[in-house]
């Protein structure tokens, strides 16, 4: 039994011997790209995003592909509208540039909590709806009843019938323009809120509503990647870019000739 007990404490010591790793700081292995915004914003370059050098099979642009970036409209924007949030995903490198696409909307939660009150009626509606360029959107709209000029009762509920009709009538607005208009059209129109200020004007008649908003977009289904049109909507051509990612830009349909290669 002491021998076995010693042949133990030996296998252990060596054991700990063999242990000692050295210690390699894993930012040494890593590099920086820029995330580039789609042209409906007026800031382009949103921020820098983190990722471990290509060695091997792994492949840095690949881990890229598929990330996510929420940003706020009012740095996208450069403006005070700081409530409501754009989801961008990042679907092709070029260079040390990550370019992105439209991937959601939605809006910060004390926003939402702070339009939810007593004395007041909370209508939503939601509606699966295709753009022409092939993209499935779930599209979620939120109004709210408010009082009439000179209106002394504290209340101001919706009947159960109003409420439907109302709910009927964002339906058939947000179909309507989401139907009707490409990926990038609809951004456009979801920077403003022009949406929500239709839908409260058309519902006066039924029940006046004050602060109505397309609450969140989720993007259900895309339709196949195309390099030349996330270009397009990035206001370049092709996806022609030089060493250091810049686009090279010429005129619509402009055929631009490859630099020859001293060897291959």
């Amino acid at each position: 039994n002491k021998q076995w007990y010693q042949r133990r404490v030996a296998i252990t010591a060596g054991k700990r011997k063999g242990n000692k790793k050295k210690v390699v700081d894993p930012f040494t292995k890593k590099e920086w790209y820029d995330i580039k915004a789609p042209s409906m914003f007026t800031v382009r370059e949103v921020g820098k995003t983190l990722v471990t050098r290509t060695t091997g099979t792994k492949i840095a642009s690949d881990a890229l592909k598929g990330r996510v970036y929420e940003c706020s409209l009012a740095d996208l924007n450069d403006d005070e509208n700081a409530f409501r949030k754009f989801k961008l995903i990042c679907e092709d490198v070029q260079g040390k540039y990550c370019y992105t696409n439209f991937h959601g909307m939605d809006i910060t939660r004390d926003k939402l909590c702070s339009l939810v009150r007593k004395w007041q009626t909370l209508i939503e509606a939601y509606v699966d709806v295709k753009t022409t360029d092939g993209y499935l959107l779930r599209v979620f709209c939120i109004g709210f009843t408010k009082k009439v000029n000179k209106q002394v009762k504290k209340t101001s509920y919706a009947q159960s019938s109003q409420i439907r009709a109302i709910r009927k009538k964002m339906v058939d607005i947000m179909t309507k323009e989401v139907n009707t208009e490409d990926l990038k059209s609809f951004v456009v129109k979801l920077i403003p809120d022009s949406i929500g200020k239709d839908i409260e004007k058309e519902c006066a008649d039924i029940y006046p509503l004050k602060d109505v908003h397309i609450r969140k977009v989720k993007v259900l289904k895309k339709p196949k990647f195309d390099v030349s049109k996330l270009m397009d909507l990035h206001g370049e051509i092709g996806g022609a870019v030089d060493e250091s990612g810049e686009a090279i830009t010429g005129g619509a349909g402009e055929f631009i000739e490859p630099e020859i290669q001293d060897a291959v």
